[in-house]
């Protein structure tokens, strides 16, 4: 990302950072994208395999009826369905913009960097050897598999001759994840379990519950408030760990408490929606180019466009070949794939 219009003054002994930024337009994708994002939810929750109008869809939700099988759709299946949709394009966009602006690697994201393989490979385990278990242990498994994946990327990548570099992390990410999906799938054929983890393979959130919404939304809240609370912190720490030093800001604890809101969004989400990649490579930079490089409105419109990104994607894996349904991972992939192969040809120095 680019730093050349970035600078720092004194004012009255304190530290003022400069940094581009871009408010009115941060602001109107803010309110645009909300206004967006509450159409996209209410398209998703009318279209699918049955259509309902708008006018059942408002009556469900403010005045449920029981009896009708059209209300049982929406508030069963539908609603959980798109609000978890909201909830994991969310997760994903802002863990892929945290890690990008701790580590000023262009091409980091939760799926690249072995976090969602992690999460997946232990719910394999969770599956193999103790099955029945409550989603709130999941859910914390798969914060440590995320830890795990995270962990064998970085310590790979750091063995390296001359440090851990961008390509380097990224090689390390690849290597890793294809392990921990080899594992997984091994798991899966020995223990016969290839039908429970064929949905985390997959990608999607059709099983989607109001029980795992409950579980997993305090954990997301509170992981994207403590991001927004560090957003200026992680700001300053994409301008380089000498520059943010010299500022007088505290690197390793803005990292650690950074990484721990990471592993807590990617393991939530992969919990839920399993293995879905590209959305924390995709949403950042598409983010950071609209509104410039400050995290203090690139980690709020990330929660925006990474929620609308998911919300569409999920209404488009209904209606590509109706009734079945195509996997979310693999049409966010269509996209995902050109765009890292023209993130990697570039650098990463477009943004």
């Amino acid at each position: 990302m680019s730093t050349s219009t970035e600078a720092s003054e004194k004012f009255d002994g304190n530290t003022k950072l400069h940094v581009h930024t871009r408010p009115i337009t941060a602001s109107l994708i803010l309110i645009g994208g909300v206004a967006a994002l509450v159409l996209a939810i209410a398209a998703s929750v009318s279209f699918g395999a049955a259509d309902i109008d708008f006018a059942t869809v408002w009556e469900a939700v403010f005045r449920f009826n029981p009896d009708l099988t059209s209300h049982q759709i929406i508030q069963e299946l539908r609603l959980p369905r798109v609000l978890g949709a909201v909830m994991v394009g969310a997760c994903f966009a802002v863990a892929g913009a945290m890690m990008q602006g701790m580590t000023r690697n262009p091409l980091a994201d939760s799926g690249l960097l072995g976090l969602n393989a992690g999460a997946s490979f232990v719910l394999a385990l969770c599956f193999a050897f103790f099955p029945g278990l409550p989603y709130l242990y999941l859910i914390l498994y798969s914060f440590l598999g995320a830890a795990l994946g995270a962990g064998l990327v970085y310590g790979i990548g750091s063995l390296a001759k001359g440090g851990l570099t961008p390509l380097r992390l990224v090689l390390a990410g690849a290597a890793v994840s294809a392990l921990l999906v080899a594992l997984s799938e091994g798991i899966a054929i020995y223990f016969r379990i290839g039908q429970d983890l064929a949905f985390w393979y997959a990608g999607g959130v059709a099983g989607t519950k109001w029980l795992h919404l409950k579980i997993m939304a305090p954990w997301i809240v509170a992981a994207i408030i403590g991001a927004m609370i560090i957003s200026r912190s992680i700001t300053i720490l994409s301008l380089g760990d000498e520059v943010a030093a010299s500022l007088g800001q505290r690197n390793t604890v803005v990292k650690l408490v950074g990484t721990v809101i990471v592993l807590v969004l990617a393991g939530a989400a992969v919990s839920v929606v399993g293995s879905v990649g590209f959305v924390g490579l995709i949403i950042p930079h598409l983010t950071r180019h609209l509104v410039g490089v400050d995290y203090q409105w690139i980690i709020p419109c990330s929660v925006v466009l990474g929620s609308l990104l998911m919300v569409l994607a999920d209404l488009a894996a209904r209606m590509v070949n109706p009734p079945y349904e195509t996997p979310v991972g693999a049409l966010i992939a269509l996209i995902g794939v050109p765009f890292f192969l023209y993130l990697a040809r570039k650098g990463g120095r477009e943004l």
